[in-house]
């Protein structure tokens, strides 16, 4: 490796924005130190937006380009040759489907399949919402899955007092079985759509290698979880459905609304166009809308813009290491280098190499999708998630911890391991 100062100083700063999601709860207790509304408070209360980091350090990259490369139009080159399609996307159809018509309707859905498992409704609807509802991000894309999933489970239990290690628990299960629950088509989940096309795998081929092993692996996730936290779960006061009657004629303008979306997925300049139809059909029809999560969907995309500019330096170092590991090596390797980067652009690098055989292929990408869990950085729709759950009661207004969020997903990673590695 021959890195240049560039890609050194790019390393850091992307050291230093991983360290900084570590630390954003330090930042929150900090904030209380000072007065409210005041400028040290406000400031350190927006340090603390775990959604803002990686794009104030993408920012902090961008002058320093300008000023090592002597030039700012160069700086404005770099990020003009990037790729933000994905940032776009996981901005708009969160936004669409965070409205009230579809989360109805995901809700009715989730209900009807509780009522078919041997369960109380308590259990049940929990059971079903953490199973079949990652497995629905095969078909709508995995941010849409996370969008809905975090809406419904936020008001049916993460703001119903749970215990912290429910909600840490169940934090855990939503994030890894999305990302293995986007494993039954080739074009919902980020790091197997990277590869998809170069390796020319299709849906048959991810139902038959990793769709059946992301379904066993939620459900047994799930039941695990189920036993463990019976007695709360029984306890949870039953919520009923999202309040306010929609008319189907509108739910279903909605859902094609998502179709055009997820159709139109890799092409920003005509989903931005369906968004803003979208925007004018909301803007008619408010007595039948909640308030749209634009701000929510505005900072997930920044987070992952700035996680697209600081990772696209780092393929000096990860992809030399991506060719030196082998079988198992690969896999548990890119389990856990998908903690601290990106899982899309882990299995992007690993396209890139030639020669690479079917075995090892699937040991990438199967790792990938593991370790999807683990960190808020690990999976393209985990900021979503966090966007939407972190002012959730259970968490006592102090935000999301990362290292809660870790300790969550271990148990679903491990069961993860097993189905995709052992079984």
């Amino acid at each position: 490796m021959n890195p240049s100062s560039t890609q050194i100083l790019a390393t850091a700063l992307f050291i230093l924005a991983v360290l900084h999601t570590f630390s954003v709860k330090w930042f929150a207790r900090w904030a209380q130190n000072f007065s409210q509304g005041s400028i040290p408070e406000n400031i350190l209360h927006f340090l603390a937006e775990t959604e803002v980091v990686f794009g104030l350090w993408a920012a902090a990259l961008f002058v320093c380009v300008g000023v090592i490369e002597g030039s700012v139009e160069k700086a404005v080159h770099y990020i003009e040759r990037l790729n933000f399609t994905e940032a776009k996307f996981v901005l708009v159809v969160m936004v669409v489907a965070a409205t009230r018509p579809v989360v109805q309707l995901a809700e009715g859905i989730l209900n009807a399949f509780s009522r078919l498992l041997p369960l109380r409704q308590g259990l049940a609807f929990y059971a079903s919402a953490l199973t079949v509802g990652p497995l629905l991000g095969s078909f709508i894309t995995e941010p849409a899955a996370m969008t809905l999933l975090s809406v419904v489970l936020k008001r049916r239990y993460f703001d119903q007092g749970i215990s912290r290690r429910l909600a840490y628990a169940t934090l855990g299960l939503l994030f890894v079985n999305v990302s293995i629950g986007g494993t039954l088509t080739h074009f919902a989940a980020p790091p197997v759509l990277m590869v998809a096309k170069t390796w020319d795998w299709n849906t048959p081929y991810m139902l038959s290698h990793f769709g059946w092993r992301a379904a066993l692996s939620s459900t047994a996730s799930t039941l695990l979880v189920v036993l463990v936290f019976r007695r709360e779960l029984l306890s949870i006061e039953p919520v009923p459905s999202q309040s306010g009657r929609v008319p189907a004629w509108l739910t279903a303008l909605h859902v094609l609304f998502l179709a055009a979306v997820v159709i139109f997925a890799h092409h920003p300049d005509v989903f931005f166009g369906v968004f803003m139809l979208f925007l004018g059909l909301t803007t008619a029809t408010q007595e039948f809308q909640d308030n749209l999560k634009l701000r929510e969907g505005l900072l997930v995309g920044f987070f992952l813009a700035g996680l697209v500019t600081l990772g696209s330096f780092q393929e000096y170092w990860l992809r030399p290491l991506i060719t030196t590991l082998t079988g198992s090596t690969l896999y548990f390797g890119a389990t856990a280098l998908t903690a601290i980067t990106d899982n899309a652009a882990l299995t992007y690098l690993g396209s890139l190499v030639e020669g690479i055989g079917p075995d090892l292929k699937y040991a990438l990408v199967a790792g990938a999708v593991t370790g999807g869990g683990l960190t808020v950085i690990a999976n393209a729709p985990n900021p979503a998630g966090v966007g939407i759950l972190q002012t959730a009661k259970a968490f006592h207004n102090e935000g999301i911890s990362p290292l809660g969020l870790f300790l969550g997903a271990l148990l679903p990673t491990l069961v993860a391991v097993v189905c995709f590695w052992i079984v």
